[in-house]
This record gives structure tokens, sequence and C-alpha cells, in this order.
């Protein structure tokens, strides 16, 4: 019988032959899970899109009783557009690096790496006789605010009994993360007037206003940072912002009739996030709205929500965090500033942690990799889960 180590990777090539990218459907990965499982007697359910072109998947080993855990993993990626990769990114490369084995891939980090160890556990999960369930919860479209998930924690209770915990297997090299920043992101379009460039008077300058707004943006940024604390446990300790796409305009000569600006910011747990919100919608309703149409009626501004996800607090000595201790052997705990759906589990009233394999530093980037040694210690964690779920006993 393959070991587990043998398993992960075979189940990994697999996961990485499925291009996921956020914008495409994850059906097909869907359907190779289920059959996995139901090979080897896993009963699981699938949470489907409005659309029907993506799904979550739910499954559960152990008792149908409350009190369980959940490993929750997001099964789509980034894309790999105009990034300079060394191998086909949807073909697993493993190559030893400075002596150590590492595995190339879209997603071996960020976190099919994650998804594929926890699948090649399921064989001795199932032969451990479990005393506490351990679900299986596998999402959609996290990459783009954490779309899908909250359909599927909003069937826990429901579609299996409460579980009592929640694991995420977001990169952080193992160690134990117990708070992320929230996001709120949003696209802002400015309408103008075109005209020929050498009368500017006739028209209204689209990417000029959203040239003023962004301003105000980065006032709001300069804001957040002079009031941080620098006792947060957050890096950096602020409440940041940033304006990632701006499109507007159709020739150098034309005044540019249209601009659309996305941006976002990234709430700490402590920030007002409506708050902040609600400034922006003033500061556009009383300020470059009556700016816009005082030059002419046809002009105007809008803004719509992109993504929103809030963040997750640190709940010190929390029962997730007791158990991830007891699994992983760390005194130890983190907060980083990126965005997972740990937050959501939270807020759904089940304690949560971040832990799994892989370093967020090799996430969404060009050769993205995953080191062996990160899946032994991911293994390692599984096997301590195993036993303690086998064992009965209560929260160490």
């Amino acid at each position: 019988m393959a070991t587990h180590a043998e398993r992960t990777l075979e189940i990994l090539a697999q996961l990485i032959g499925f291009d996921t990218t956020s914008h495409l459907s994850n059906l097909n990965l869907i359907s190779f899970i289920e059959d996995y499982l139901a090979r080897h007697g896993v009963r699981s359910q699938r949470i489907e899109s409005d659309d029907r072109q993506k799904s979550n998947l739910l499954a559960s080993i152990g008792p149908d009783i409350p009190g369980g855990v959940v490993l929750s993993g997001h099964t789509d990626v980034v894309p790999v557009t105009r990034q300079d990769w060394s191998s086909d990114p949807f073909l697993l490369d493993t190559r030893t690096v400075d002596g150590a084995e590492r595995h190339f891939g879209r997603g071996t980090a960020d976190m099919k790496g994650f998804i594929a160890a926890v699948l090649a556990k399921v064989p001795d999960l199932m032969a451990a006789k479990l005393k506490t369930p351990i679900h299986i919860a596998l999402s959609y479209d996290e990459e783009v605010g954490c779309r899908g998930v909250g359909r599927m924690i909003a069937k826990l209770g429901d579609a299996v009994p409460m579980p009592a915990i929640a694991i995420v297997g977001e990169p952080t090299s193992m160690q134990i993360v117990t708070g992320h920043k929230g996001i709120r992101g949003f696209e802002t379009v400015f309408t103008g007037v075109a005209a020929h460039s050498s009368a500017p008077h006739q028209g209204v300058n689209a990417i000029g206003h959203a040239a003023t707004f962004i301003a105000f943006l980065k006032e709001l940024a300069a804001e957040h940072e002079q009031s941080a604390d620098p006792d947060s446990a957050f890096v950096p300790p602020w409440t940041t912002f940033n304006v990632g796409l701006i499109q507007g305009g159709e020739a150098l000569n034309i005044i540019a009739e249209r601009c659309a600006v996305s941006w976002e910011f990234r709430p700490l747990p402590e920030t007002d996030a409506d708050a902040i919100e609600a400034r922006v919608r003033a500061y556009i309703d009383q300020d470059m709205r009556p700016a816009l149409k005082a030059i002419d009626s046809a002009a105007d501004v809008s803004i719509r929500p992109l993504a929103a996800v809030p963040p997750m607090r640190p709940d010190p000595d929390s029962p997730a965090e007791r158990l991830a201790r007891y699994l992983t052997g760390a005194n130890t705990t983190q907060t980083v500033a990126y965005v997972a759906e740990a937050s959501q589990f939270q807020e759904h009233g089940i304690p949560t942690v971040l832990c799994g394999p892989g370093d967020i530093a090799q996430a969404h980037q060009p050769d993205e990799w995953i080191a062996q040694s990160e899946l032994n210690l991911c293994a390692d964690f599984l096997n301590r889960l195993e036993a303690w779920a086998a064992s009965g006993n209560a929260i160490p």
C-alpha cells in the first residue's frame, strides 16, 4: 500500500492538473474528489453556486454527532496570465533546490497541497474508528472574495451536525494563525463627457476626477497609518488601502468619457469598516457627484461592491487554538494581513484557526512551490489529529 507521502503527491498532481482559476468552473475537480471519496466509502455533498458552474464540497468521516473538526480549503487558484513560469503551471514538477525537494505548480502552496494531504489521509481516517468526526470542507471563489464558503457554512448544523472547531489550511508554514485582516473591495466608475483634447472646456475628464478620488483614498490611508497602534499584533499595524486597477480613456487626444477605479481597504478587527465605507460614499455623494454635475449634468459617479470579508479576531485560548497547539506542539500564535475564510467560520460561532503547509510568500507567484518538508509537517499534524479524534478525549 502506498505511503501517505506517496498518496499526497499522487493526488496533488491530479489537483494541479485541473485549472481552477477563479473565473473558471471547478466542477471537474469536485467530481474527481467526489469519486475519490466515494471509493473510500466517504459520504459527501455539493453546495452549488446559483449558476451551478461551481460547487463547494462537504464530506464527513466518523460518527454523525456534533463536536467535530472541520478541515477547510479552497479549490480555486489565481491566474497565471502574464507570469513567467519555467515549467507548465498545471503540471506538477518536482525539483531538488539547495538540497531540498520542492513541488512546483499553480496552487501547490495556496492551497492544493493542504487539500492533497487531507485527501491522502482519508483511508487512515476511515480505518481509525473515529469517536470525533472529521469534516472536509472544500470551497470555491476564495481568491475573489470568499464568495463560496458562506453557502457551505450556512449548511453546518443541518447538512452535518454542528462542528466544534474549524482549521483552515492556508499556507502558514504550519504555524498557528489566530487573526487576519478583512477586506472590502469596490469599483468606482466615473462617467464624463467626451470631447477633443484641444477643447477641454467642452468635456468632462473622467480620468481627472478619478485622480481626485484616488488622492482622497491616499489621504484616508495616511490617516490610518498615522494613527496605528505600535503594539498591534498585525503587520502592518493599520488598516491599509490599495488602488489595484484603473481603466479609462480611449486615446491621447480625447477627453476621457469613462474611468473605472478598483480599490480596496483591509480593516483590522478593531476597525469600524462600516464607518470607512460610509465616509467614502459620503465623499462621493456630497463632493464628487456635485462637482461633476456642476460641469455637465450628464456626468456622474457610481460605486459598487466587489468583495466583503470580515476580519478574524484573535480569540486567545479558544478550543481551536488549544487543539492546534496540541497538534503542532507550538507555543506561539501569529496574525496575518491577508484574507481567508476563517473569519466566516468564526462569525458562525465556530472557533477557528489557520494552519497549513507552505509559505504564503510563494502564493500567487510564478513558479509557485511547496517544500516536501512542509507536506511532511502537515502529515504529522494529521496523524496527531487522527489519533486524537480516535481517542474520544476532550479538547486539550
